[in-house]
């Protein structure tokens, strides 16, 4: 098992990739920490999806835009599980409106969650991280957009690629404790927020025409490759973005 003996959190771990991510990295051997904002059933379920897999899991309340609930988020999981060695930054979420016309309250909330968080997060991780002496394992879940415009969707695309600079920054600045800094840029992941776009014919066939592969990626895919970058195979990467993306960030715009 990749994971055995390790202990991770996973932002955003409720639903979508952040869930696949954290089953996962519990059938891999992690204990893992299922972190979620609202309604605590969603969270609860993916804890016990694992826990009855022979895991182990608990879910944790935290607000990734908070400094105070992220620090109560590390200090949880090392009471919990004894030590911290892989954080998954994973939340995030988006809007979409001309720039034009772009709330700034909705910049601020983008720009809150999906670059303060991952920087809030992998603060506090890695002073634990170094703290414990033993290294440790950062992945960002950042996007294709990062590096690839997407109109209407300026705070988001913003935001990405912050979180782009911000990985190769700490990525050299936490090297020397052992810790290793990646983000994952999924493509076309199909999760259920997605079902409107694969009910129309006409849009889900504009977006499968950017992709070579030409179909949609799965959440468990992006769990596959969120795993190695946290084991010890990845050991020697640190600093790089890994595309997820059946190849669309190479043929996007060019049909």
């Amino acid at each position: 098992m990749q994971l055995e003996g390790k202990v991770a959190i996973v932002t955003g771990a409720a639903s979508g990739i952040g869930k696949a991510i954290a089953i996962a990295m519990a059938a891999a051997g992690a204990s893992v920490v299922v972190d979620y904002v609202g309604d605590s059933t969603p969270a609860s379920s993916v804890v016990q999806q694992i826990t009855t897999a022979g895991g182990k899991a608990l879910a944790v309340q935290a607000d990734v835009s908070n400094p105070e609930q992220v620090n109560q988020l590390i200090q949880q999981t090392v009471a919990g599980f004894g030590q911290l060695d892989i954080l998954v930054n994973n939340a995030g979420l988006e809007y979409k409106h001309p720039f034009t016309e772009f709330p700034f309250e909705l910049w601020q909330k983008v720009l809150a969650v999906d670059l303060t968080g991952p920087f809030l997060c992998a603060q506090a991780a890695a002073r634990q991280m170094i703290q414990q002496q033993r290294g440790g394992r950062i992945v960002n879940i950042s996007s294709v957009h990062e590096d690839l415009p997407m109109v209407t969707n300026a705070p988001y695309c913003a935001a990405k690629g912050g979180l782009r600079m911000l990985m190769r920054t700490i990525a050299v600045e936490l090297a020397p404790h052992q810790i290793t800094v990646n983000n994952i840029a999924p493509g076309a992941i199909y999760t259920p927020i997605d079902a409107d776009v694969q009910a129309n014919a006409a849009m889900e066939k504009q977006l499968m025409a950017e992709i070579p592969l030409g179909r949609w990626g799965k959440p468990e895919e992006v769990a596959g490759l969120a795993i190695f970058l946290a084991s010890d195979a990845a050991a020697y990467c640190t600093g790089g973005t890994y595309f997820i993306d059946g190849g669309m960030i190479r043929q996007a715009g060019s049909l």
